[in-house]
């Protein structure tokens, strides 16, 4: 069975890793504000370059209509939306593909730390679209 290469998978992987330890260290049952706190921390230590809580323009049809934080922005690429609820559910997933149509980003991953296990998804723009310099 041939494996998909997913873009920035080497970066979504330290992402996961790092979630992966904190949710092992904390378990499930905080608020979404302590998972980004000790999620910041993982990542610094793994290396990784990232904006926390950076405000990011939201367009509609080429012209800006407001602003909205994303929890984490990585390594100017991936967005990361953190979850603290007991199930992801299909609400959540569209609400991650909005943003990265909003923000016109490639790709991002939806982190849910509210489950007994981590749960997380990978989410990719596909109507990403490669802006002119």
């Amino acid at each position: 069975m041939e494996q998909k290469e997913y873009k920035y998978k080497e970066i979504t992987e330290k992402i996961i890793g790092a979630a992966m330890k904190v949710h092992a260290a904390l378990g499930n049952g905080f608020q979404e504000v302590i998972y980004q706190r000790a999620l910041e921390i993982e990542m610094e230590e793994s290396g990784l370059k990232f904006a926390r809580e950076l405000s990011m323009p939201v367009y509609y049809k080429s012209r800006q209509i407001g602003e909205r934080r994303v929890d984490f922005f990585v390594e100017e690429k991936i967005m990361v939306e953190i979850k603290a609820i007991i199930q992801l559910e299909n609400v959540h997933l569209a609400q991650g593909k909005n943003y990265l149509e909003a923000y016109n980003m490639q790709v991002g991953l939806l982190l849910n730390f509210g489950s007994i296990s981590l749960q997380f998804k990978r989410l990719e723009n596909q109507k990403y679209k490669v802006l002119e310099p």
